[in-house]
């Protein structure tokens, strides 16, 4: 039976639409129909929805919060299965979980490491023989042959000790006053009463006094590579260890730059006293000098350095104390060294 007009108003008004008696008899009724559909669907999702939700609720119950039984202990286990699973039926292409593109021809082989560097470095190279070892006389007349480089470089020395540098005993650290200097121009600072700065400054600092290095030290203007104190003025430098600490410029009494007298501390900075620790990988580096020193003068150099280095031997160590020695320039190849 056919509602009135009346009755549709009705209906459309309870769905919410707005609609008049001016709307014909069928313009109420599609409306109707039309709403009664859109509500129909979002029934439908709601109640799609709300299942969904309910199958992950069921889901997550299976699951723990941690160890084996959480969701992602299971599913790096089923795609470590299906991993194994793939390599077993001979797939190679997807192993650790990587899907490799098609490639033809076998993969590219990595060039040796003498290939990698410059034609410079590769060709002076060839006058080493990497199978020999070498006296220090010839290696270091070999260093000053085969440096590459167009400038002055520095001739270094690297000894690989038998020690263990996270002990305190065997965290070798000392100074060594080289007859022959480095070749580099050295520039100290002195942090001495004004009684002392005039001696300082005659045995040749660059910055001498209290209140001059205090001045530097609050603006960060760190420009020398040398601090020298004395034991009394040392407190005025904690506030600054952060700066002075990473630099390697805090004054110590192990490197020499914590001294009673600060003029001779000044005098052998300045002739070429350096400081040597082993590093992390139990390796002593050391600049001995420049290559225009020439052979001699960087043997005497290198035979200084390794008698303070032997003197510095720990008397607990077991086994072998120096267990391979090489010199070599700031740019060109290592030279294997006999050790001494």
């Amino acid at each position: 039976m056919a509602k009135s007009k009346q009755e549709l108003l009705n209906e459309a008004d309870k769905l919410g639409l707005e609609l008049s008696v001016k709307n014909t008899v069928a313009e109420i009724q599609a409306a109707i129909d039309l709403a009664q559909q859109e509500t129909k669907a979002v029934d439908v999702s709601e109640t799609q929805a709300a299942e969904i939700r309910d199958e992950k609720v069921k889901e997550e119950e299976h699951f723990t919060k941690a160890g084996k039984g959480s969701r992602k202990a299971v599913e790096e286990a089923e795609a470590e299965a299906e991993r194994q699973a793939r390599k077993e039926a001979g797939d190679t292409s997807a192993q650790d979980g990587k899907v490799a593109t098609d490639q033809k021809g076998p993969a590219p082989k990595t060039r040796p490491h003498a290939e990698r560097h410059g034609k410079n470095y590769r060709k002076v190279a060839e006058k080493i023989d990497r199978s020999k070892t070498y006296s220090l006389e010839e290696a270091l007349h070999l260093a000053t042959e085969t440096c590459p480089a167009r400038f002055d470089s520095t001739v270094e020395i690297h000894v690989r000790l038998g020690v263990d540098p996270k002990q305190a005993d065997q965290n070798i650290r000392a100074t060594v006053s080289l007859p022959n200097g480095t070749g580099k121009t050295v520039s100290v600072a002195a942090f001495v009463p004004e009684s002392d700065v005039e001696a300082a400054r005659k045995a040749g600092a660059n910055i001498a006094g209290e209140q001059e290095i205090l001045k530097l030290l609050e603006k960060e203007n760190l420009d020398f590579d040398v601090l020298i104190a004395t034991p009394q003025l040392m407190p005025k430098l904690g506030k600054y260890a952060r700066s002075l600490g990473p630099r390697g410029l805090m004054p110590n009494p192990k490197a020499g730059t914590v001294s009673t007298n600060p003029a001779q501390a000044v005098k052998e900075a300045k002739g070429g006293k350096v400081e040597y620790r082993v590093d992390k990988q139990s390796i002593v580096h050391l600049g001995i000098g420049k290559t225009s020193f020439g052979a001699a003068k960087l043997e005497q150099n290198a035979r200084v350095f390794l008698n303070s280095l032997n003197a510095a031997k720990p008397s607990t160590l077991k086994g072998a104390y120096i267990l391979s020695t090489a010199v070599s320039t700031t740019m060109g190849p290592g030279i294997k060294v006999e050790n001494a």
